[in-house]
């Protein structure tokens, strides 16, 4: 039998890379530029006001965007999309870095919890007091049947000082303390929600002035209210240390909200990595989506931790931060 060499070379066959087309990658790019620019200028118009709450979700997007650019291979586009991302992650990225507590005062704890219409579980805030030991808890949609429930569960024990301005529906407001309080008038604007505020007597430190805060919802007719309500929360003030704490109704993606900020405060979840941690809505099957509860200080103070709570029949989970004063002002 005769023996027959087989020759050849085995060649495989060429890999067929992704090719996208220019004006896909431009229509896929476009929209995250847009969105980093509005970002980045504060442009808040009509429904886009209530979408911006969804910053951290695109910036994370914007990825695909940087994808699908290099696979056009067109060097215009990927700079956009490139420096798109780069922008949305410099805005979101510093939420969850954190920084070190400065102040070496004494301490003051906050716990604050919008109650959806007064149904949520007065057991359960009652309890996280208990946990907690908070000096503060501020209630927003705090109802009068509310009141009569948390009275039941016992918070006049844990927290024997109040200044309520309950009503129907999400108008209420209240705060609780656990040192003697010093009721100041409301400020809210007339059509906005209740939003008391009290000088707290602390037993040790500078002067406290707690300002339990509740926007209307950046909705339909209902802008206006919500930017003449954040508008008219007050400054850092020289001779108190002033906390504002409660629903916002805005995110740190918000310019109306990052205003507040400039007129001397700190975001207590931004200031200890807990920036994108969520709060609302918190009644679904699926974890809250956005973060719209926040801990505004005065810049002279720090933060130390900050936590969020569940709390069964409201839509948004309870918000806790724990300050560190400065010594004196």
């Amino acid at each position: 039998m005769t023996k027959v060499d087989v020759g050849g070379e085995i060649v495989s066959p060429p890999r067929r890379r992704l090719r996208v087309s220019p004006l896909l990658a431009w229509i896929a790019v476009a929209p995250f530029a847009v969105w980093a620019v509005a970002r980045l200028a504060g442009v808040e118009r009509g429904p886009g006001i209530a979408l911006m709450t969804g910053t951290p979700y695109v910036a994370a997007a914007s990825l695909l965007a940087v994808l699908i650019a290099l696979a056009a291979r067109r060097a215009a586009v990927i700079a956009v999309a490139v420096a798109a991302s780069v922008l949305l992650a410099a805005v979101v990225l510093p939420r969850a870095a954190g920084s070190a507590p400065t102040a070496s005062g004494p301490t003051l704890r906050i716990l604050t919890v919008n109650l959806f219409f007064g149904a949520g579980d007065a057991a359960t805030v009652v309890d996280l007091v208990r946990r907690l030991d908070p000096d503060v808890l501020n209630t927003q949609e705090l109802t009068p049947e509310a009141v009569r429930a948390l009275d039941a569960a016992g918070v006049g024990r844990l927290l024997p000082y109040r200044h309520l301005e309950d009503g129907p529906g999400p108008s209420g407001s209240g705060i609780y303390a656990r040192h003697p309080l010093t009721e100041a008038p409301d400020f809210a604007p007339e059509g906005g929600h209740n939003m008391p505020r009290a000088r707290l007597t602390l037993p040790s430190g500078p002067p406290v002035e707690i300002v339990d805060v509740h926007t209307l919802a950046p909705l339909g007719r209902d802008v206006t209210q919500w930017t003449a309500d954040l508008a008219a929360l007050p400054a850092a003030s020289p001779g108190v240390v002033r906390v504002l704490a409660g629903d916002f109704n805005a995110s740190l993606d918000h310019a109306a909200l990052r205003a507040v900020l400039g007129r001397g405060y700190a975001d207590a979840a931004d200031a200890t990595g807990d920036g994108l941690t969520t709060t609302w809505p918190a009644d679904r099957r699926f974890p809250p989506l956005i973060t719209i509860d926040h801990v505004l200080y005065d810049q002279r103070a720090s933060a130390v931790s900050t936590s969020v709570h569940r709390v069964p029949g409201s839509d948004h989970r309870a918000f806790f931060a724990e300050l560190r004063l400065p010594e004196r002002l």
